[in-house]
């Protein structure tokens, strides 16, 4: 525990100024981002007496070992500076609104040449419209089925379109009339793109115009008795309306507004956010959040604004936002806003009407959400907090190991060999933490032997950066320069100046645990205490889980220790090995599913993915472009004559795949028949012998 007026800034250092600060552990990571109005002032609030501080507020300072601060000439820009540090460095002690789920949005793919409606969750993407968020993915399509008799738009992958397109057969929903079937052609790519068009005018709110036209035409179709038609037109009517009664209207004037209450106590906060579009509620949200230090509801309140508006622009930050509380000052907050959507938008507390009623149901919502939270989060710590202390006393450590990192070793058959390490904290999966190795050290199999490379190769990387020097001895431990440790994802570790102290981002390796559990027994435990003793760390402790029996080893003991069945502790063992199980599994197939992707064109020099691509898209297959010559190869869009000749000499020198076979039949599948050839647009694994079953069990 830090003293804070050991790294107190001097009288005078601070400026008069807007800012944006930084609070930094001892390991150089980021804790806490704030900005302030004065620097100087807001600063000096922290270097108090420590009795004065808010418990949480207390915990804050007496983790860091450093502040830093940023200068910046308005309260806007110190606004977007916080927003994009805490996107950056995702401190602990920030106010982090958690979402308890992944909320889905209606998406219509308007970049597309054929414009998809489906489900959406995850991050928005470019060119694509969004409606919602709603709570429930069965409502989205609820309504999208009532809405495609109206508005027939594709809502079929781009497999099966392909697949409609290539058999000249539409798909069920276009036999029966909800789909426009632009497969085979029956609708003009512009006609399809209009079509989707007034779908997405029809779900923001502009429902009066699609009503009336229908009504006249209905009217016009029962004046010519074409009684048929005006009975279909009539039912399409019914559709839209019953569409509509799915979300009542709530405001006048078809209102676009979203509307954000707060339910807190001393400890936590509760917002809910009601997004209303054309004066009907289109979709509801919540989030829950720690109160790190003692925050008023305005502060909550902008917090609040920055995780909703802080990625979108345009229409998707509406003209109006209600809340229960201004922010302090209100201004930049408004202005930011404004410049987000391109234009005016109203920050204000309702006072009186419908919308005043709407804010209080908002409340009720809120206040509802928090109680939720509260009863479901005391169960939780609580029996978090009992696995840990039960795993303190089984292995005999001085206190309840908050972090805790778990090892495993994949393979199949000896090929493909990787590690992965998944790490929890406070009983939590920390998935950021999260990071896989390449065995280099030798070939072939051998689990005790990869866990000591793992091990080792972790915490050198430790002491290395506990040094803070950011410098790395070349080819150490393999030709990626990184050790062959990937993060969680691809984003591959690398060296030099993305691991210095003062670039901000968390250092990969620099926060050590307080257990090492590794999958295994007593050889697998050895292994890993003994690359810990090489390194001459004598701090943390490890042990094993073993599959058969559930038991844990420790190292230098002969038996092992055996928790009761009921023990949460062993629970939470169970959990984090079989979570460091799946990720490094994972890991495993997806490497060796690259490895049989691979194509005879991956060999060919100055032939890049997009020219690869569109020779796989001209022939069909490498069995065909195989036997093209080289006058057909010329034919492809990009590819000369000398490419054309080098592409040819290469398919000459591989060696054909061998055909695939389903284990079924017996029967020896070509392209015709949809093998899976190993081509770059057959990303699926080639057919082996052997039942699923059996092939399961030969992964490691």
């Amino acid at each position: 525990m830090a003293d804070p007026s050991s790294y107190r800034p001097r009288p005078g250092e601070i400026p008069d100024s807007p800012g944006v600060y930084r609070f930094r552990d001892e390991h150089r990571r980021v804790i806490y981002v704030g900005k302030a109005k004065s620097l100087r002032q807001r600063l000096a609030s922290y270097f108090q007496d420590l009795a004065n501080l808010h418990p949480r507020t207390r915990t804050m300072v007496t983790t860091a070992a450093s502040v830093e601060w940023t200068v910046v000439s308005t309260e806007v820009e110190a606004l977007q500076l916080e927003y994009s540090w805490i996107k950056e460095y995702d401190p602990r002690f920030n106010v982090k609104y958690r979402d308890d789920k992944s909320y889905p949005y209606l998406a219509v793919t308007m970049n597309e040449e054929f414009p998809r409606v489906q489900v959406m969750r995850g991050h928005k993407k470019k060119g694509v419209r969004y409606f919602g968020p709603y709570g429930h993915a069965w409502a989205i399509r609820d309504t999208v089925d009532l809405l495609l008799r109206v508005f027939p738009v594709r809502t079929c992958s781009a497999g099966v379109f392909k697949n409609a397109a290539r058999t000249g057969r539409p798909c069920l929903l276009g036999y029966i009339g909800k789909c426009s079937a632009p497969c085979v052609e029956r609708i003009s790519p512009d006609d399809h793109w209009d079509l989707a068009d007034e779908f997405c005018d029809f779900m923001t709110g502009r429902t009066g115009t699609y009503l009336r036209r229908l009504e006249r035409q209905m009217a016009v179709a029962a004046e010519e008795m074409e009684y048929e038609r005006a009975a279909r037109l009539r039912d399409d009517i019914g559709a839209l309306k019953k569409a509509m009664e799915k979300s009542a209207v709530v405001l006048a004037d078809a209102t676009d507004a979203d509307l954000i209450a707060v339910a807190e106590d001393e400890l936590e906060a509760a917002v809910q956010i009601f997004h209303v579009r054309g004066g009907r509620v289109r979709g509801q949200r919540g989030w829950v959040t720690d109160k790190v230090e003692e925050i008023t509801t305005g502060a909550l309140v902008e917090h609040a604004l920055q995780q909703l508006y802080g990625e979108e622009t345009g229409d998707a930050v509406p003209k109006e936002v209600l809340v229960p509380a201004l922010p302090d000052p209100v201004e930049p907050v408004q202005q930011w806003l404004t410049e987000r959507r391109g234009s005016g938008v109203s920050l204000r507390i309702p006072q009186r009407g419908d919308k005043k009623t709407l804010m209080e149901t908002v409340q009720r919502n809120a206040q509802q959400a928090l109680v939720l939270h509260k009863t479901k989060r005391a169960s939780d710590l609580t029996t978090r907090s009992r696995a840990l202390e039960e795993i303190a006393d089984a292995l005999g450590l001085d206190s309840a190991p908050l972090r805790v990192e778990c090892y495993d070793i994949s393979h199949l058959q000896g090929d493909d060999v990787v590690a992965s390490m998944v790490v929890f904290e406070d009983g939590l999966a920390r998935k950021s933490e999260y990071r896989r190795f390449q065995i280099k050290g030798f070939a072939g199999q051998d689990d005790v032997r990869s866990m000591h490379e793992v091990i080792t190769r972790r915490f050198r990387r430790y002491l290395a950066e506990k040094e803070q020097t950011g410098e790395w001895v070349d080819g150490e431990d393999g030709e990626d320069g990184a050790d062959g440790t990937e993060a969680n994802g691809d984003r591959r570790l690398t060296e030099g100046p993305a691991l210095k102290d003062d670039d901000g981002r968390p250092k990969r390796f620099a926060y050590p645990p307080q257990l090492v559990v590794v999958d295994g027994g007593q050889p697998q435990v050895a292994a890993a205490q003994r690359a810990l003793d090489e390194l001459g760390i004598d701090d943390i402790a490890v042990c094993g889980l073993a599959k058969r029996l559930e038991e844990v080893w420790l190292p230098r003991e002969d038996d092992p220790v055996v928790l009761p069945r009921t023990s949460e502790g062993l629970y939470l063992l169970q959990r984090v090995r079989d979570e460091a199980h799946r990720f490094a599994i994972t890991y495993q197939r997806a490497k060796r599913a690259k490895r049989f992707r691979s194509s005879p064109l991956d060999d060919v020099p100055g032939l890049g993915e997009t020219r690869k691509q569109a020779l796989i898209k001209h022939f069909g297959s490498v069995k065909k472009l195989r036997s093209a010559t080289i006058d057909q190869i010329c034919e492809v869009p990009g590819i000369g004559r000398k490419t054309a000749e080098t592409v040819a000499a290469a398919l000459a020198r591989a060696t054909p795949a061998a055909p695939a076979v389903n284990t079924a039949t017996g029967e020896i599948m070509d392209d015709e028949d949809g093998a899976p050839e190993t081509t770059a647009d057959a990303p699926g694994e080639p057919v082996t012998a052997g039942t699923p079953d059996e092939r399961r069990g030969q992964e490691r």
